[in-house]
């Protein structure tokens, strides 16, 4: 699916690139399978889009979604999978699909097969254009399943609303509502922190390369807990975020503006500590400490001095590397310290953004400011990082409620 953005995007972020055998059967479909004649086609005159075959529908939903890569990636992933699933599998287009055959593709979901067909050989990644390149690296986590029907529930219903189709087939899925953790767990206690901290302390620093990867994972992980950021923010938003302003008695503030999750604007306060950090990180890059203006050189960049943004998966490996490093150093101190170490390794980068929280509402910040700064919809998403409370609550149970024998 090639979505014409209204500026030049490369192909990997504008759509399907036919080179793969597997995507090319959706350039050459027959009337029967375009979703022309489509058995849930709505009337023409209901059409609010110009298109008259899935393809092009599906072209016209993310065409919505072309400003934010990660997004598009993802919505483009799921509707492609499913086009793809219906064509081949059911020999019938998108606009045939019936409730029972969007059942039958969540079970797909569960286990694709015929693997040789839908998942992608083990080893090294393919390009979308590789002959070898398959929708699927195997089997989808509940997790992933429930996301993917999400995602097709919002294609669906959108196509319902543009004319194109008569109803949404997943409609008619019961959906359990899924209520959210009383409070977060994938966080970093105190005890851990300090030993990711005393990690980073003693990466080697011995030949220039090793150096620079050194303040490059500093500032990754001083970025991350300073400013609760995600993992995206990092990889999206660049050093002119930063810029400096007065407040009313005069004194210089500095700020981060980042642009997050749905576009979403919002201002993180830079502290000293942080822009101290910045400062060495930038200075051991060969650059001035102080972020210019516009300055389009991204939050965290390549080893060997690269202005070029580094990719969310990088990002997160630099992180798992160094949670890997730390549960290993503390695994070796013996058996009873294996239940740490596993936490450790479970961690990743979006653990920092949860272990932010939670020292921040830990702390006499203001919850409304926490809110803020982690860009929270509501203060019940922010109260989730009260772990106080609860350890409150427990001692107070533990004075006041005895059994007594």
């Amino acid at each position: 699916m090639d979505v014409k953005p209204e500026k030049p995007a490369s192909a990997a972020t504008t759509g399907i690139a036919p080179a793969s055998p597997v995507l090319a059967l959706l350039f050459d479909l027959s009337s029967e399978l375009d979703g022309s004649a489509g058995s849930n086609r709505a009337t023409a005159a209901r059409s609010q889009i110009a298109a008259n075959a899935d393809i092009d529908a599906l072209k016209a939903w993310l065409a919505r979604f072309t400003q934010t890569k990660t997004t598009f990636d993802s919505y483009r992933k799921e509707a492609e999978r499913l086009l793809l699933w219906s064509v081949i599998e059911l020999r019938k287009p998108l606009a045939s699909l019936t409730h029972e055959d969007l059942l039958a593709y969540q079970r797909f979901l569960a286990d694709p097969q015929p693997a040789h067909r839908w998942v992608m050989p083990a080893g090294r990644k393919r390009a979308r254009g590789d002959a070898g390149w398959r929708p699927f690296a195997g089997p989808l986590s509940p997790a992933s399943q429930r996301q993917a029907i999400v995602i097709l529930n919002t294609l669906f219903s959108w196509l319902v609303h543009a004319g194109y189709l008569a109803g949404n087939p997943l409609s008619l899925f019961r959906q359990r509502q899924r209520h959210a953790a009383p409070r977060v767990v994938r966080y970093l206690d105190d005890a851990m922190w300090q030993e990711v901290k005393a990690t980073i302390a003693d990466l080697p620093r011995d030949t220039p390369r090793h150096l620079e990867h050194y303040y490059r994972v500093r500032w990754l992980f001083t970025l991350l807990y300073l400013s609760g950021m995600r993992i995206s923010e990092v990889a999206n938003n660049t050093m002119g975020a930063f810029f400096p302003r007065r407040d009313r008695a005069g004194a210089t503030r500095w700020w981060l503006e980042i642009v997050g999750k749905g576009d979403k604007l919002r201002l993180v306060p830079a502290t000293t500590e942080l822009i101290d950090e910045l400062a060495t990180y930038r200075r051991a890059s060969g650059l001035p400490p102080e972020p210019a203006a516009g300055e389009t050189r991204p939050l965290l960049a390549p080893i060997g001095g690269k202005a070029r943004p580094m990719t969310r998966s990088a990002i997160h490996i630099i992180a798992k590397q160094v949670f890997a490093r730390t549960a290993d150093r503390v695994r070796a101190r013996g058996p009873d310290h294996a239940h740490t170490a596993d936490i450790l390794d479970a961690a990743s980068a979006h653990w920092l953004r949860h272990t932010a929280g939670s020292a921040m509402a830990t702390g006499d910040m203001d919850l409304r400011h926490v809110r803020d700064n982690l860009g929270h919809a509501s203060l019940t998403t922010t109260s989730r990082y009260l772990h106080s409370d609860d350890d409150a609550r427990h001692q107070a149970t533990e004075d006041s409620h005895r059994l007594g024998w």
